[in-house]
């Protein structure tokens, strides 16, 4: 017979953290069977069963949204879903090919105007891995739970993945082409592309955006929050080149 075990035995056996197992019972994806007097979650055969689904779905590419709306619906066409999977797999193949390419060039770029400082990147990973418990602690006051999901998509000095990667080589691009100014087709183009990827990786979350945003904006706050340091300069002219674009935007779609 399979006892129930606390949340802390599940993480020991599958590795999946205890914060991950809170969120998916925040969100209703993978509630425990019960609870103990003292308000700690128990889990069962059933539940541990569908945490091993949920991870293999989670490997398949799948959202966590997907993931919720097919386990709870038991005439699923598993066929027309895995379909649709291998569809997204092969578009996000092409963009990293065209990421890819971006990145080549980028480097290239780099190469002949020689201004890579290997010893400034260093010392930014080093300042990334350090105070690891007091950022966590930190952008807890700020942003909530779910908020704090979003912020696992944020771009990482430290990961080679194609979103940070792409995040990167925006970034490089617009401060190359800011003595162009903010109205130049080279920038607005720039613009577009990071304002489109916002909404890919965030979804509408203006809120969470905001908040993303003052942390940014201050110098202070972004070091505390661990985030890669972007000067002064470079922010406003962001801004403003952002502000001209969703009220160019808004023009054409009035």
């Amino acid at each position: 017979m399979f006892h129930l075990i606390s949340i802390k035995e599940v993480t020991k056996q599958t590795g999946i953290t205890v914060r991950t197992m809170r969120y998916y019972d925040h969100i209703g994806l993978l509630k425990p069977a019960d609870k103990t007097e003292g308000g700690h979650r128990l889990y069962g055969e059933k539940e541990i069963k569908k945490l091993q689904e949920i991870q293999f779905l989670k490997t398949l590419g799948f959202h966590l949204k997907d993931i919720k709306e097919m386990l709870d619906d038991h005439k699923l066409d598993w066929f027309n879903s895995l379909k649709t999977q291998l569809d997204y797999i092969l578009k996000e193949k092409e963009k990293r090919e065209e990421i890819e390419g971006i990145l080549r060039g980028l480097l290239n770029e780099m190469l002949i105007e020689e201004n890579i400082n290997l010893t400034k990147v260093q010392r930014l990973i080093q300042l990334y891995q350090q105070n690891f418990n007091k950022r966590e602690a930190f952008l807890a006051e700020i942003f909530n739970k779910e908020e704090s999901e979003l912020l696992d998509y944020l771009p990482n000095i430290n990961r080679g993945d194609p979103d940070t990667l792409e995040w990167i080589a925006l970034t490089a691009q617009l401060r190359k082409h800011m003595p162009k100014g903010v109205s130049s087709p080279e920038i607005q183009r720039i613009i577009k592309r990071m304002h489109e990827k916002e909404i890919e990786t965030y979804g509408d979350n203006p809120e969470f955006i905001k908040k993303l945003w003052d942390v940014r904006k201050s110098p202070q706050k972004s070091e505390s929050a661990g985030f890669y340091p972007i000067d002064s300069e470079t922010l406003d002219f962001f801004e403003e080149a952002l502000e001209l674009y969703l009220k160019s935007k808004e023009q054409l779609s009035n």
